[in-house]
């Protein structure tokens, strides 16, 4: 379709979008960052905290009553804001690796990411996954390295550590004046400015005192000591690094550095700028049969989160629906692709974490939550009637699992009421292996049944006995036709349940047995991975979801470079 042929004003307002995620390890300081953005975005009047446990103040991002309680992120939250007369949908993701599958899902619905170091400890080993992820879709990556207010490693050694661990290339944009109590400030490269860093938690640095140019008298007066420094430090950045290139940068291969202290304030404004100049407006997306343009008149998106309970008063579950063309009208009929069906867009909100404001008008790049009465499911793409399916967004086979069975056996049907909705959500995975009223669980890690555990207990009033057992890995499973399926599970009736989609997987107890399996059955397919939503009785994963887990594989066997879904 010739871009001319878009509506004037779907053009104009699409153009204003930018939707990115902010990414890191555990602790880089990744949520206090989110906080400060939203403080400069005007968004919040104060910061929140996440130092104590028992702190009466909370990170805006961290919502739910588990993340206060144990001051981590656990699930992603969306935050919508206007700034500079753009619309910014921000993405915050948790940054425990297990909760790596959440990060994952909202990798898909962003179109650029802010990569998080701490600059004591440099690149760290989430850092590398998620950068992993973002490279299979050349997400472009903004780099803010954090805590400059603290004792930190040299600037120049993590910039090398960075290009050469996450073979990224790095411009850096900011330079800093010393660090922890000797912090004075960044430079910024491509301004010829100084920023003078004066500490103060609540501070807006917009206040900040700016000295034009590196050669200034000014700076030899307030910084005698490390003026010297800092101009040979600039020389040699100007030099020997990359400079900046838009282009590059959009296409993920060079990443702009900004250095600062989040929980100061100080250099959050230079990430909204950049974000705002240099970050991609929405982009065109595999629809499928066709890419489909942000432009379009045509509704189009999906759904890659669900979100059970977050109005406790009404147990709600709302569908977070990244808008991929097109525009949301209140009241608009739509066509649900699974199912094949229309559906009503009637009561639909926009996020500032678990606050909703109802929406009147979202187009493509806005986060939007549709109520989900149960018939939404992650990765499900709604339309205006055309067959369209956006694809990208995977299971990942789990690698730890519990047996859960209820304490009080009158409670059975709150038991599978919450798990069949957590697992909905993601935050688990749910087996049916056959077992009574037990329900097999799975997970990438032990901290998600931790979560589960509490969750149950505070949002469904539910205890359960949580028993070990002795699977060892879970394979999805296809057929080649019908006969192969009966012969298989005649043979294998024991190892065999159904995950949330029906889908057939194969419990094997020990990796001997799982290999020996895959032997007797060559024909049979065993995956690692499948597509959200996605049926595979007598079919292969998509390409996306077989592109995903290669570049998944690849965080533990050796960095694959270059690969796209």
């Amino acid at each position: 379709m010739n871009a001319s042929a878009f509506p004037a004003d779907l053009v104009r307002d699409v153009a204003r979008r930018r939707t990115f995620a902010i990414i890191s390890h555990p602790d880089a300081g990744k949520t206090t960052l989110t906080e400060k953005l939203l403080l400069f975005g005007g968004a919040i009047q104060m910061a929140g905290t996440v130092k104590a446990r028992k702190s009466s103040r909370h990170a805006t991002s961290d919502w739910m009553e588990v993340e206060k309680q144990r001051g981590i992120s656990v699930t992603s939250s969306v935050m919508q804001f206007d700034y500079l007369g753009h619309t910014v949908n921000l993405l915050d993701t948790p940054g425990h690796e297990d909760f790596s599958e959440d990060t994952y899902r909202v990798l898909t619905a962003v179109d650029a990411a802010v990569m998080v170091i701490d600059a004591a400890k440099g690149v760290e080993a989430q850092t590398i996954k998620l950068l992993e992820v973002c490279r299979l879709r050349a997400t472009p990556i903004i780099t803010f390295v954090n805590k400059l207010d603290r004792e930190v490693r040299e600037p120049v050694a993590l910039l090398e550590e960075i290009e050469a661990v996450l073979n990224i290339d790095c411009a850096p944009i900011t330079w800093p004046i010393g660090m922890g109590k000797a912090f004075r400030g960044v430079f910024h490269l491509l301004h010829d400015r100084l920023l003078r860093f004066t500490p103060g938690e609540e501070r807006r640095s917009a206040d900040s005192e700016v000295i034009a140019g590196l050669a200034n008298p000014q700076l030899d007066r307030l910084f005698p000591d490390e003026v010297g420094a800092l101009r040979r430090d600039v020389e040699l950045i100007r030099g020997a690094s990359t400079p900046f290139d838009l282009d590059l940068f959009l296409a993920g291969e060079q990443s702009p550095v900004f250095f600062g202290s989040g929980i100061n304030n100080f250099g959050v404004q230079e990430i909204l700028q950049a974000l705002v100049e240099w970050a991609p407006p929405p982009q065109p997306r595999d629809g499928g049969s066709r890419v489909v343009r942000p432009a379009e008149g045509s509704f189009s998106g999906f759904v890659f989160k669900i979100q059970a309970n977050m109005d406790l008063k009404h147990r709600d579950r709302i569908a977070f629906f990244r808008v991929c063309s097109g525009r949301y009208q209140p009241g608009m009929k739509v066509h649900h692709a699974r199912i094949g069906r229309g559906m009503k867009l009637g009561n639909v909100h926009t996020f500032m974490a678990n606050e909703r404001v109802k929406s009147e008008d979202a187009v493509a790049g806005d986060i939007i939550g549709i109520h989900n009465h149960g018939q939404l499911q992650i990765g499900d793409t709604l339309t205006e009637g055309e067959a369209l399916g956006f694809k990208g967004i995977p299971y990942f086979a789990p690698e730890l699992f519990r047996l859960a069975r209820p304490r009080d056996p009158f409670k059975a049907k709150q038991l599978q009421k919450g798990l069949r909705e957590l697992g909905e959500e993601g935050a688990i995975q749910v087996f049916d292996s056959g077992s009574g009223n037990a329900l097999l669980l799975g997970a990438v890690g032990s901290l998600q049944f931790e979560i589960v555990v509490q969750r149950l207990q505070s949002e469904y009033k539910v205890d359960a006995v949580y028993d070990t057992t002795n699977i060892f890995a879970a394979r999805w499973l296809t057929f080649p036709d019908e006969a192969a399926r009966r012969g298989f599970e005649k043979e294998n009736a024991p190892n065999l349940a159904r995950d949330v989609d029906d889908n057939p997987v194969y419990l094997a107890p020990n990796k001997y047995n799982l290999q020996l399996t895959m032997e007797r059955w060559p024909k049979v397919g065993f995956h690692t991975t499948r597509e959200h939503g996605q049926r595979l009785a007598h079919g292969l994963p998509s390409e996306a979801s077989a592109a995903f887990e290669t570049g998944r594989r690849s965080v533990e066997q050796g960095p694959v470079y270059g690969m796209r879904p």
